[in-house]
């Protein structure tokens, strides 16, 4: 069975630090491990993604204030968020691309960036 499962989501005041992890279990063949994430009234939008060869991009808006990497546990992928700034709030999505580029979406975890 396919799932993705999302997690660290939450309210954290400006300049605040949050942790996001994403454990895929069920899915073989991954190329590709990313976040993106949706504001209301706006499109989706890359946050960060990273291939098996371990080739990185980051979005505009988050370069320099978020780090996306491994987790310790197998197809575990974290996004590490810094400066966190109110524009960042959004609900933030699991991707994972597989090498056939079928592609799965986990079901979103709130952040939100409010004194």
């Amino acid at each position: 069975q396919v799932q993705l499962v999302e997690s660290g989501g939450g309210l954290v005041q400006p300049g605040g630090s949050l942790r996001l992890s994403c454990a895929a279990s069920g899915i073989f063949n991954i190329y590709i491990v990313g976040w993106y994430r949706q504001a209301p009234g706006k499109q989706r939008e890359l946050v960060a993604h990273i291939t098996t060869a371990n080739s990185i991009k980051y979005g505009t808006a988050v370069k320099g204030r978020f780090t996306i990497s491994r987790g310790n546990a197998e197809k575990t992928v974290i996004l590490d968020m810094n400066s966190l700034k109110p524009e960042d709030t959004a609900i933030y999505y699991c991707n994972v691309v597989l090498y056939n580029s079928l592609q799965y979406w986990g079901p979103g975890t709130q952040v939100t960036v409010s004194s």
